[in-house]
């Protein structure tokens, strides 16, 4: 019995490891990458407040001035990364980014931090539309969305380490340190750019180095295909379920239940745990669109589940208080881990393998206007409104997940109208 629960645990150890070879570098360079990202965030209110000497409200203006520069950057990105490769795009961004860190002790005040914002807004626009044009391009089909889910998963691994990393440097309680924690981000930054060097090329990389690539692809592009534009709208409503993990629950707890603070610390650790142990076990039923697409409702059921779970906890007392707080926040997580699945297996099915960063581009902005709006409605609706609130939060999911359907339909039909087969490009590069 005891060698039979031991060979088990090993088991289910052993499927965090991606197989050698390719999954297992890109899981790697995920975890450098999320562990010098997380190391600034931590502290980075801190940072931000008492190093660079801004206000919370100018704190938070010059972030949103990023978030608006990542927005106008990701269509233009995604049209240069067709043109010049995702993978030589991947590795200057992640330089450009590590610059941008080692500038940031010498910034001084609300406007040099601006200039800085705004630029690592424009970089990362450029990062995320070449790192999943990148994974589609070079991945074969049938192991796309296995290889994603131990990427998600080494990525939760790098933001823990990272954590832990930023919260040594707040914990020492000098200034000094966390001025200088950037660097350690911008050391991280630039290996990440080393590991992407040394990953193979992408189809695209070769068209671009063939001169392939400043051709522009034929036939009609990413604006020209509504599905897909819904599609990527629709996944941005679903990710929504990101504002209830981290802001709507943690809010609505202090202000509406009487569960005690320091649950927020377990309602986020459990959340970390279950990313990085369970995405290789709930991604195994994705195989197909249709797969996918049961996903969604999946999610979807999660999701309203934890809205009416925790909406209920207005009413509570005392320990039941706190463990519903904590089912809705785990139910939540549900809603995380199906999404993720299945927003692998539309990227990389109905994204046109001639225009992978252009497609990138159109879903980043699609995807941000289907989530942008979210922290301040839900907030409003869980707060204000109450159990109303609540039930139109899961309104609103319920009705992305229905729109999905459709929208994925019209993408598929679009597809098999005016894609070309990833195949068919990779021997147009070969022969090129």
């Amino acid at each position: 019995m005891s060698t039979s629960v031991s060979e088990d645990t090993r088991g289910f150890f052993a499927r965090l490891v991606p197989p050698a070879g390719l999954p297992r570098r890109l899981a790697t360079q995920g975890m450098v990458f999320a562990l010098g990202e997380s190391a600034f965030m931590t502290g980075s209110a801190v940072f931000l407040t008492k190093v660079v000497g801004m206000s919370a409200g100018r704190a938070g203006l010059a972030l949103t001035i990023m978030g608006v520069a990542q927005f106008v950057f990701s269509y233009p990105a995604g049209r240069i990364i067709d043109r010049v490769g995702p993978k030589r795009i991947w590795a200057a961004q992640a330089v450009a980014r590590a610059l941008v860190f080692l500038a940031l002790p010498f910034v001084e005040g609300f406007g040099q931090y601006v200039v800085a914002a705004a630029l690592m807004g424009a970089f990362t626009a450029f990062g995320r539309s070449s790192h999943q044009a990148y994974v589609y391009d070079v991945l074969p089909p049938e192991t796309r969305v296995r290889t994603q889910s131990y990427m998600y998963s080494w990525l939760n691994i790098g933001h823990t380490l990272g954590a832990l990393v930023g919260g040594l440097a707040l914990a020492t309680g000098s200034l000094e340190v966390i001025r200088w924690t950037p660097v350690v981000t911008a050391v991280l930054m630039v290996l990440n750019a080393v590991g992407i060097t040394r990953l193979p090329a992408a189809p695209h990389d070769l068209r671009a180095s063939s001169g392939a690539a400043r051709t522009a692809p034929t036939g009609p592009g990413p604006l020209r295909n509504v599905g897909w534009i819904l599609t990527t709208f629709f996944l941005g409503v679903m990710w929504t379920n990101q504002i209830l993990l981290n802001v709507v629950i943690p809010l609505w707890l202090v202000e509406a239940t009487d569960a005690p603070e320091v649950l927020l610390a377990w309602l986020f650790g459990t959340n970390t745990v279950l990313c990085i142990f369970l995405p290789a076990y709930t991604s195994k039923g994705v195989r197909t669109i249709h797969d996918a697409l049961r996903y969604v409702w999946i999610s979807s059921a999660f999701f309203v589940t934890s809205c009416v779970i925790t909406m209920i906890t207005h009413s509570t007392v005392g320990l039941i208080t706190v463990l519903l707080v904590w089912l809705g926040h785990v139910t939540v997580t549900g809603a995380e881990l199906a999404i993720s699945a299945a927003s692998w297996s539309f990227e990389a099915e109905l994204s046109d393998p001639a225009r992978r960063g252009e497609y990138q581009g159109v879903q980043e902005v699609a995807g941000a206007l289907g989530f942008q709006w979210s922290p301040a409605l839900y907030t409003f609706l869980a707060l204000t409104w109450g159990a109303e609130g609540w039930l139109v939060i899961a309104a609103i999911i319920l009705g992305a997940t229905i729109g999905l359907g459709p929208s994925v339909r019209a993408a598929q039909r679009f597809a098999e109208r005016n894609f070309r087969s990833a195949a068919t490009e990779g021997k147009a590069a070969a022969a090129t």
